[in-house]
């Protein structure tokens, strides 16, 4: 998983505090808080399963009989003090069955921690992908402000040259101060967004103005039905397994008591009256163990059945979400790829073949600005466009909790 989802994003030429995606996993996992309950919650089911294995315990007694009472019996006389140890021989299997639905549910611990473990992932790189599409908006609004520049520049030119009415440069003016606002206005959101990425690691104030990533460049994006096939071994699947050993061992705990417990008592008794002294003993049995333990039989096999219906609706849902993530992601990385090998390319060679228009008195200022806003639309919608590429894959991954191997492989 980990390798899976930095292969995404290749580093590019960046700045000396840039964050790598490996950096920003490092530093999350180890103080994530739902992480940290993990071991916390191992060492109460394991004291759960401590507490099974343990035996019916001894119970001492004592009694006083005849005490402070009238005639023969008056003060102390006749008393009788009894001392006892008792206890239960418990049934055959039943401790066993205890222990193995105590054990069935510790070993559901680690399936929990690892989805939570890819959910803390997925997390951030979703966060890591919204900063750097922050960024890289932020590059499409600085080339903007670029090309008003040269607008403003050509438009004074020619209004000193008395080719163009003053109110053309003061247009041109103005579509520079708004471009410079969307810029500023990009970076705020591009601080926010290392904001955000930085608390999930308790940072309120992040040490890097930058991500290490190419937010432009996308993957190849596999086959649902090579996908479909790592379903199965994803923690929300496989956790249906363990949960069958609870129910399972439910099953068989419920089935035990059926069987009837034997309760044994033995003790001395000391007449006062006398000083004589006596052994006494006894034992109980229960009855209707059978009859009451039924209902429980019936409600652990009817959890058990159950099971199955609930893992075939969660794979549905798993499938039905797989289907569309990939087919966002693949839409969406066309459309990336076709922005860079076609739209861009020809929008930007347009826009400067009317900027030497203008300057040459062939195109009016607003089909140059026209041009310039359109480019810096196509440049924005790829940027929207590579942001959903690269969310879908990240949900992909959590979903099949595997690495894709050299089918997303990027280099640098």
């Amino acid at each position: 998983m980990l390798g899976s989802l930095i292969a995404s994003f290749p580093a590019a030429a960046q700045s000396p505090h840039a964050l790598r995606l490996d950096e920003a996993f490092e530093r999350t996992l180890p103080t994530h808080p739902e992480l940290q309950r993990g071991p916390l919650r191992r060492a109460a089911l394991q004291a759960d399963v401590d507490a099974a294995a343990q035996r019916p315990p001894l119970v001492v007694g004592a009694s006083l009989e005849n005490l402070a009472g009238t005639g023969e019996v008056r003060g102390v006389h006749g008393a009788e003090l009894t001392l006892t140890v008792g206890s239960s021989f418990e049934r055959v299997g039943k401790r066993h069955a205890r222990i193995e639905l105590a054990r069935a549910r510790l070993a559901t611990v680690d399936l929990d921690q690892e989805a939570k473990r890819l959910d803390v992932l997925a997390d951030v790189a979703q966060r890591f992908v919204e900063a750097a599409a922050a960024q890289t908006e932020v590059t499409a609004h600085q080339a903007n402000v670029a090309q008003r520049q040269a607008t403003v520049a050509a438009a004074r030119k020619r209004v000193q040259a008395g080719a163009s009415p003053a109110s053309v440069a003061l247009a041109a003016e103005a579509a520079l101060a708004r471009a410079e606002l969307e810029r500023e206005r990009a970076q705020v959101t591009a601080r926010g967004a290392r904001r955000r990425l930085a608390v999930l690691w308790g940072e309120r104030d992040p040490g890097f103005d930058q991500v290490a990533a190419d937010l432009l460049v996308v993957p190849e994006i596999p086959a649902f039905v090579e996908l479909a096939r790592l379903v199965d071994a994803t923690p929300e699947l496989r956790k249906f397994a363990g949960e069958a050993r609870v129910r399972e061992a439910r099953l068989h705990l419920a089935q035990t008591q059926t069987a009837t417990d034997i309760a044994w008592e033995a003790g001395i008794r000391r007449l006062q009256n006398g000083g004589d002294t006596a052994f006494l003993g006894s034992v109980s049995i229960p009855l209707g163990s059978r009859s009451r333990a039924a209902p429980g039989i019936r409600a652990a096999q009817a959890e058990l059945e159950e099971l199955q219906l609930e893992r075939e609706g969660s794979a549905l849902a798993l499938y039905a979400t797989l289907a569309d993530a990939q087919g966002r992601a693949e839409v969406d990385a066309l459309a990336v790829r076709r922005a860079r090998e076609t739209i861009l390319p020809a929008l930007m060679r347009a826009e400067q073949s009317a900027g030497e228009a203008y300057r040459a008195g062939a195109l009016s200022y607003l089909e140059w600005a026209q041009l310039q806003a359109d480019l810096l639309a196509a440049r924005r919608e790829q940027i929207v466009a590579a942001r959903n590429t690269h969310l879908a894959l990240i949900e992909i991954q959590r979903l099949t909790a595997m690495p894709f191997g050299a089918s997303l492989e990027i280099s640098p």
